[in-house]
């Protein structure tokens, strides 16, 4: 299996595999206040706003840093100070809204539920009905921990009909599983450019719904972080408050001129699925077993049992498989012991065919007949 042509695939969520096109957009610099640049922001938000129909409904605020910069500032954009969050978790990235909701002084509730399950809306309509205290929820649409999709058209039905806002981490699912405004009301969705749209890291972007955005004013106690601040000085301005990531935004808009020309978000969504049957597959028949039952798994990274054979250990099995050009993910459970796969990025099924092959000959070296689980 000859790689050597080639860069390493990256098998995870994000940081992804880009297309050449994605990086060379990244060799001119550019001034942040020239009108050259302003104009690639304005292009930017209103097709990200396309992809949701958010148009009418909606404003989209990006911001530097991370996705989880991102979510930081969303919540503490949009929960008062006095606020109470119910955080729904069945996952790790679960554990890090609470935990940063918690930092910034915000009441936090947690929702449990199993790593192994989405969550569940009945449950958050008990605690609803429990606790008239909460005034906003927190969910993760793509649990990456393990791979759950949860069920965001029957949470945000559950916090409508209750009347508290919804605040949707999106980051491993937008662009990829469908999102509708139109059809489901959130108060805040947060996503980046390094994930689904196969942009690369280092710049996320909020939604906020039309309706709340001037009662978020004073909200935030930081001033980086603020996205009403951020919002209001880019509609009146066109610029971004404090330097913007210039690379990453041109690099990120040409990331969606190759979304569009794809077909948008049901083709994403059907390579991602290709891949994702490409890959259980393939592994299937080298005895891995995936994590999660089918009907909860998204196509975006699969958690599967590591090997039960004595000779495994996830490091060696890491650099076994990057010697053959892929990279793969460490898991994110505690209980068990797992890895990684992602589905996303700029690959189609025949990298997939490569990478379970790749996988094959890294247990072939460690001297692993099989992947099945103990």
């Amino acid at each position: 299996m000859n790689t050597a042509h080639r860069e390493a695939i990256l098998l995870t969520p994000g940081p992804l595999t880009t297309t050449l096109r994605t990086k060379v957009a990244m060799l001119r610099d550019w001034g942040s206040w020239d009108s050259d640049f302003i104009a690639v922001t304005a292009r930017v938000r209103s097709a990200l706003l396309d992809i949701i129909n958010g148009q009418d409904s909606h404003v989209v605020v990006p911001l530097q840093g991370s996705g989880t910069f991102s979510v930081e500032a969303a919540v503490a954009t949009v929960v008062p100070r006095d606020g109470h969050v119910l955080v729904l978790d069945n996952g790790a990235y679960c554990k890090r809204a609470a935990r940063l909701s918690t930092l910034m002084g915000r009441k936090t509730t947690v929702a449990a539920f199993d790593e192994a399950q989405a969550i569940s809306p009945q449950s958050l309509e008990a605690h609803l009905q429990a606790d008239g205290s909460i005034s906003h929820v927190v969910m993760i649409h793509c649990e990456t921990g393990a791979g759950v999709h949860n069920p965001l058209h029957d949470i945000a039905e559950v916090c409508a009909r209750h009347g508290r806002g919804l605040i949707v981490d999106a980051m491993s699912s937008f662009a990829a599983l469908e999102i509708d405004a139109r059809r489901i009301r959130f108060d805040a969705l947060i996503a980046a450019s390094g994930k689904c749209l196969e942009g690369v890291p280092g710049m996320g972007f909020v939604f906020l719904r039309r309706e709340i955005v001037a009662a978020c004013q004073g909200h935030s106690q930081s001033l980086a972080m603020d996205l009403h601040d951020q919002y209001v000085y880019m509609e009146k301005t066109g610029q971004w408050r404090f330097t913007p990531p210039t690379h990453v935004l041109v690099a990120l808009d040409e990331a969606i001129r190759q979304f569009q020309e794809e077909g948008g978000q049901p083709a994403r969504l059907a390579r991602y699925e290709s891949n994702y049957r490409t890959l259980i597959q393939g592994m299937a028949a080298l005895g891995f077993k995936p994590f999660l039952d089918p009907t909860i798994q998204a196509p975006i990274i699969v958690t599967f049992h590591a090997p039960g054979d004595s000779r495994y250990e996830f490091k060696a099995f890491y650099q076994a498989a990057k010697r053959y050009g892929f990279i793969l993910y460490p898991g994110k459970l505690t209980q068990i012991e797992t890895f990684r796969v992602g589905c996303i990025g700029a690959i189609g099924p025949v990298e997939m065919e490569q990478a379970v092959q790749a996988v094959r000959l890294a247990l072939r070296d460690l001297g692993i007949a099989s992947g099945a689980p103990a």
